[in-house]
């Protein structure tokens, strides 16, 4: 995915992976915000519990399906960062009309122990009719 690797290493599958270990600059100083045109790009993050964890070739099949989506999608993709530290997938994209729902669905359907991370909102939020 395009993007300055800095210090991070850029795997087989195109993803950019997190050293565990290093530290890094944190990602919203590192994600882009814009397309070269100016228009304002969108992102969402993916949770994959125990990725960090998992085998090696475990990891790399998980990694090589998400990967296989961005491909088809990249188009959109603009960026993609995966922490295994984190366990977290990062993706911005381009502003298309539902490319979030689609790709993050695709993502999911691909890997499906990925959560997608959303804020707390009237869609996600439980409601007490008690309160």
């Amino acid at each position: 995915m395009p993007g300055d690797p800095g210090d991070r290493e850029r795997d087989r599958h195109g993803l950019r992976l997190s050293r565990a270990l290093d530290p890094a600059t944190p990602l919203w100083q590192r994600v882009p915000t814009r397309a070269a045109d100016g228009t304002l790009l969108s992102d969402f993050m993916l949770l994959i519990p125990g990725l960090r964890r998992r085998p090696g070739a475990e990891q790399a099949r998980i990694l090589d399906r998400l990967d296989q989506v961005l491909q088809v999608h990249r188009h959109a993709v603009v960026f993609a960062d995966c922490n295994l530290k984190l366990n977290l997938l990062w993706v911005s994209v381009r502003p298309l009309p539902g490319i979030c729902a689609t790709l993050a669905g695709a993502l999911v359907a691909a890997v499906p122990e990925a959560r997608l991370v959303a804020p707390e909102g009237p869609a996600t939020r439980r409601h007490d009719r008690h309160a």
